[in-house]
């Protein structure tokens, strides 16, 4: 199976990527963080605040700010059991994991936070976060300005951050679930956690951006990551003053070389556990992340100018916004995925404007895929399907962020047709009043960024959901992503095939009812 088809199929008929007869070996499962061995380690306070509200204004970091900050964006916050009934004979099983207020598929986790740190109590170096202990691993001491910039062509002057965040992907530790369909949900989790990491860092006052083009093998090599293993998918600067940002770099006629950096560092391998004794091949992944690395600076490049179009029909405009103000501390705690917990109420139109425009407002971020100075249609936006909404027909739309306004796409309540597209029934859709379909071009801009574009687009994907969970739970409702739906079916309600997009995610919303356990968080 070529690439281009491998990719369709994950997303239009998942059998067919699929490896035929799969069965999880969930005694041999690996753990859901990554484990060092016999390397220096450096332990953050396990006292953190349970607000961030009132933040002191934005001073370089210390250790234990640092360690606020890492733990709100990725760290284990609540211990989960499962009992599920195997047999007639009541005999049951126990399954727990680790959860984290950046949600992922399966509660596997398959990313990884890497940090390079200049900040006090701490030497200058590389380091892995290690989630199960809070603490920081050593991999590299050294100062490394220099190399990382030249990994990001000169776009970033690195030597004015405090910081800089690296979000791998271990492709196993999602794959020896749901085999080929992992490499989907990796981009994904990982966009979820960038946008968890980029709302923290609002929250603490540091400037942040996105950068999706880099050198990988010379960043891979400055973390000690094997690539058949584990790759690094984004780099995040962060600074507490604005600092140079540039998409295309003040010396692109300067090439750098993934190879000729590498030879500037010494390789390191340093051991680590994962739990898994029978770890089986990914070749599908492997090749994919092969084609999807960049050798060279000068394969960097960006999105040309789009005009903003929309779906036509007649237009819905919505109330004026309302920004809302919440502890982003509370909401993380508060987000809640219903499945069969949904219940039908009544949402009014501002409930659905606020939701709508702060989440695509906030969205906009830096990142080297375009010109910040030239209007772009957003490369991810927003259909929805509401039903029960004050004022507004039934019916799928799309919404326009520029105008603020929904675009009627076709009248009707398509609940039941939803609902017949779901793989599983887990989710009562019959009850829920809103259903967003985050979308995206169905090529995944690969005439542009050729493979790496795929997980470019779910990754951005990710961003926009987590931003639209955090709000609907400051909202007081839930949202619960899917991607056990039939994008055939969604695209063809929303008339997407023209327009050359497709539905990537399929998220309801709604009001629910409390669930009836046990529960306890790894904090206060």
């Amino acid at each position: 199976m070529c690439l281009e088809e491998f990719l369709h199929n994950l997303h239009f008929d998942i059998e067919k990527a699929s490896i035929p007869d799969w069965e999880v070996d969930w005694e041999d499962k690996p753990l859901p963080y990554k484990l060092y061995r016999g390397l220096p380690v450096v332990p953050f306070s396990l006292e953190v605040p349970l607000t961030l509200e009132g933040q002191k204004q934005p001073a370089t970091p210390d250790l234990s700010k640092m360690g606020h900050f890492l733990w709100y964006v990725y760290g284990l916050t609540q211990f989960s059991q499962s009992v599920f009934s195997l047999d007639a004979t009541d005999h049951s099983e126990v399954m727990q994991s680790y959860r984290r207020f950046a949600p992922s598929g399966g509660a596997l986790y398959p990313n990884e936070l890497y940090v390079y740190l200049k900040i006090k109590d701490l030497p200058i170096g590389v380091y892995h976060y290690d989630v199960a202990h809070h603490r920081l691993v050593l991999l590299r001491e050294g100062n490394f300005d220099s190399y990382i910039a030249k990994a990001l062509g000169n776009r970033c002057d690195v030597s004015s951050c405090f910081g800089t965040v690296f979000v791998s992907a271990m492709f196993w530790k999602n794959f020896f679930k749901y085999n080929n369909f992992s490499y989907r949900l990796q981009g994904l989790d990982a966009g979820v956690l960038i946008g968890q990491l980029l709302e923290v860092a609002k929250r603490f006052g540091y400037e942040s951006g996105v950068y999706f083009q880099f050198l990988d093998r010379a960043v891979n090599h400055l973390l000690g990551l094997a690539e058949r293993e584990e790759s690094v998918y984004a780099v995040i600067p962060l600074s507490v003053e604005p600092t140079i940002w540039s998409a295309n770099g003040n010396e692109k006629a300067r090439m750098v070389a993934a190879a000729e950096l590498c030879r500037e560092l010494t390789s390191i391998e340093p051991s680590h556990y994962v739990r898994s004794q029978r770890v089986k091949e990914y070749p599908m992944l492997t090749e994919l992340n092969e084609m999807s690395m960049l050798e060279d600076t000068i394969s960097f490049t960006m999105i040309g100018e789009e005009e903003i179009g929309n779906g036509g029909g007649q237009t819905v405009a919505l109330p004026h916004a309302e920004r809302l103000s919440y502890d982003l501390a509370s909401v993380c705690r508060q987000r809640f995925s219903p499945d069969m917990d949904f219940i039908m109420g009544k949402i009014s139109q501002l409930d659905l404007a606020n939701l709508l425009y702060e989440a695509t407002d906030s969205f906009l971020y830096r990142n080297d895929l375009e010109s910040a100075y030239q209007k772009h249609e957003p490369r991810v936006s927003v259909n929805i399907c509401l039903y029960n909404v004050e004022g507004i027909p039934n019916g799928a739309y799309q919404y326009d962020s520029t105008t603020h306004a929904l675009h009627q796409v076709l009248l009707g309540d398509h609940r039941l047709l939803l609902q017949s597209g779901m793989s599983l029934y887990n989710v009562n859709l019959l009850q829920v009043p809103i259903c967003i379909h985050v979308t995206g071009v169905k090529d995944y801009y690969k005439n542009t960024f050729g493979y790496r574009g795929y997980r470019i687009q779910q990754m951005e994907a990710g961003m926009l959901v987590q931003r639209l969970l955090l709000l609907a739970a400051a909202s007081g409702m839930g949202g619960h992503p899917l991607l056990g739906y039939d994008s055939n079916l969604c695209d063809e309600i929303y008339k997407l095939g023209p327009q050359g997009k497709t539905s990537l995610i399929q998220i309801p919303f709604g009001p629910y009812r409390p669930r009836p356990w046990l529960m306890g968080g790894l904090y206060g």
